[in-house]
């Protein structure tokens, strides 16, 4: 039987190693700095880490990331469940399970609510096998530029890439975020860090949004991350976006759509301006369709959302999850 232990900083060039013989990551600068960006940086905290331990050798790694959630203005400390790995040679053996289930016990006893996360169809039979809940199909929905940008993204039935598409639209995302005034206001109207928002009060399950988590969230430069904003400036409305190729179609996905009061006039403005800027053949956003604003459903295409208790008893029904693009791209 493996031994498992928290992983330490020193477990970093054998973890970075087992996620390459294990998940395709390559091995340069550019995915060491994502995993630190990811596991390190984060606002919400260090991401709790697990390896598993053949003799001195890790073979099995697990790591569940930080998040942190609004409830009806109770926060909620979650964790997410990315990049796990087993080596090759010891697939198969219960690695996964026993790393699972050792992770588990000690989330509890750092109060850590839930855990989600969006497997894919591989994956996720053997999370719910470990007591994972499907929650639901998250939605997907997609405005084209054009009627041949439509053609494309019907025939666009391939992964995103994983790493940004070079673009000049907008402004770079930090850019966009560095007035603090503005950030602040801004956040509060939408119903972001504190009462008395534009949008009434906040309620269901939502990202709990700071101008440090979003100057995180999309600060990590590789990634290329962009944003337009309102006329009257960031305060009255901003859209933060990257593009990404998915087969022959470039795609500006949609991260955050921050408007106060949902101002509809606002946010078509802005999606326009998403789309003339970035010459993407189409937008993408989590959620559902609004033909008012020209973004039709994309059928069969969003994750599926699942959940697993910690000290939380029960998950929140599927209506009560308010999650955007930003929040489950990427991880």
């Amino acid at each position: 039987m493996a031994e498992v232990r928290a992983a330490t900083p020193d477990d970093d060039p054998a973890v970075l190693e087992l996620l390459q013989a294990s998940m395709g990551w390559v091995p340069d600068e550019q995915y060491a700095r994502f995993f630190a960006w990811k596991h390190r940086e984060s606002p919400f905290g260090t991401s709790p880490s697990w390896v598993a331990l053949d003799g001195d050798r890790v073979i099995g790694f697990r790591t569940f990331m930080r998040w942190r959630f609004d409830h009806g203005g109770r926060p909620v400390e979650a964790v997410r469940a990315v990049d796990t790995a087993t080596h090759p040679d010891h697939q198969g053996q219960g690695i996964f399970s026993l790393l699972t289930r050792h992770a588990l016990d000690e989330l509890a006893d750092l109060g850590v609510g839930f855990v989600f996360n969006t497997p894919n169809e591989r994956s996720r039979p053997g999370y719910l096998k470990m007591g994972w809940q499907v929650v639901h199909k998250l939605p997907v929905a997609a405005r084209p530029r054009s009627a041949l940008a439509l053609v494309r993204l019907a025939r666009a039935r391939t992964p995103a890439d994983k790493w940004s598409a070079p673009t000049n639209g907008g402004v770079d995302a930090l850019e966009a975020l560095a007035d603090e005034e503005a950030l602040a206001r801004l956040l509060a109207r939408t119903g972001h860090g504190g009462t008395g928002t534009d949008n009434g009060a906040a309620s269901g399950l939502r990202t709990q949004r700071t101008p440090e988590y979003l100057r995180w969230r999309y600060g990590f430069p590789p990634l290329h991350y962009r944003a337009v904003t309102a006329p009257g400036g960031p305060a009255d409305g901003l859209v933060i976006f990257r593009v990404r190729r998915r087969g022959a179609a470039n795609e500006a996905a949609l991260c955050e759509v921050l408007v106060p009061g949902d101002d509809a006039g606002t946010i078509r403005h802005l999606l326009a301006e998403v789309l003339r800027c970035s010459q993407a053949d189409h937008a993408v956003l989590l959620g559902a369709a609004r033909p008012a604003l020209g973004f039709l459903p994309v059928p069969g295409q969003g994750p599926t959302l699942v959940w697993r208790d910690v000290v939380e008893t029960e998950a929140a029904p599927p209506d009560d999850w308010h999650l955007t693009l930003g929040d489950i791209e990427l991880f």
